[in-house]
């Protein structure tokens, strides 16, 4: 599938501060994609620029700034051709629960999950025959036809918990409930952000997406899409992955000033055939 994206961020101060290092993870990652051309515009213009890959292998841009502003602008456009993994077989898979050294340890955090997000998962295991894709597929239908999914445009992934109890959430909500489930029988899991193709928020606007990847055995990371109720496959483009949500905000970094206060707009645009 042909993607353009432009995606601009901009933040205004009430007055002039001096700005901390800046990380972007504005750029596709590699994996099944075709990338044709990407730019990324800073202004003010920063005083270095470095490309490289963080730990977990996404692309990033560092930036540290000379002056002081009033205004801190990022645009981001691209396009490429995403290229759809093939399906996973059920039976190239063992049977659940997974024993904790099932490949990528780091994406099985060591904490126990919340007991009833393991009793949801269990439940869901049992009827899945403890068939590990018939899992997947369950829980992520699942969890798209009993949550009533809705846009929230700040704020940090809640608790998966907090999103199993309510039945409400955002995209990330949904996300880090699926990955604590999938966890809770080996699989390890982690948080992906990116854009999709063709879904239309209610607000008429385009946004970021996020969305959970599981390591298969065989197979390497594969995602689903539980505020779709789909399989990821040609229709997500994908920016970052990590164990966790923090690693992946498309821009990190900060200011230096006193009693300063500052507003933020962005806009996103997604054209995909």
């Amino acid at each position: 599938m042909r993607f353009s994206v432009r995606h601009a961020t901009v933040y205004r101060y009430s007055e002039p501060v001096r700005f901390g290092t800046h990380r972007l993870r504005l750029s596709p990652r590699g994996q099944n994609v075709a990338l044709h051309y990407q730019e990324i515009h800073v202004a003010p213009e920063p005083a270095t620029r470095r490309d490289a890959l963080d730990p977990f292998g996404n692309p990033v841009t560092e930036l540290e700034f000379g002056h002081s502003a009033d205004l801190l602008a990022f645009e981001s456009a691209f396009e490429l051709d995403t290229i759809a993994p093939p399906p996973v077989s059920r039976a190239d898979l063992p049977p659940l629960p997974w024993p904790r050294g099932t490949g990528e340890p780091a994406y099985l955090p060591a904490a126990a999950a919340d007991p009833a997000v393991t009793a949801f998962a269990e439940e869901i295991v049992r009827t899945s025959d403890w068939e590990a894709a018939a899992f997947l597929e369950r829980l992520n239908e699942t969890l798209f036809s009993r949550t009533d999914r809705h846009i929230r445009p700040d704020g940090a992934a809640q608790p998966a918990a907090v999103t199993l109890r309510t039945a409400r959430g955002a995209c990330r909500d949904l996300t880090v409930l699926f990955m604590e489930a999938a966890r809770t029988q080996g699989i390890p899991a982690r948080f992906v952000s990116g854009y999709q193709a063709h879904a239309e928020s209610v607000d008429g606007q385009r946004h970021l997406h996020a969305w959970p990847e599981v390591f298969l055995p065989g197979h390497g990371w594969q995602g689903y899409d539980p505020t779709h109720g789909l399989p990821v496959t040609d229709g997500h483009v994908a920016l970052s992955a990590a164990p966790d949500q923090a690693a992946t905000m498309p821009v990190e970094g900060g200011f230096y000033g006193t009693g300063v206060t500052s507003e933020l707009d962005y806009e996103v645009e997604i054209y995909a055939d």
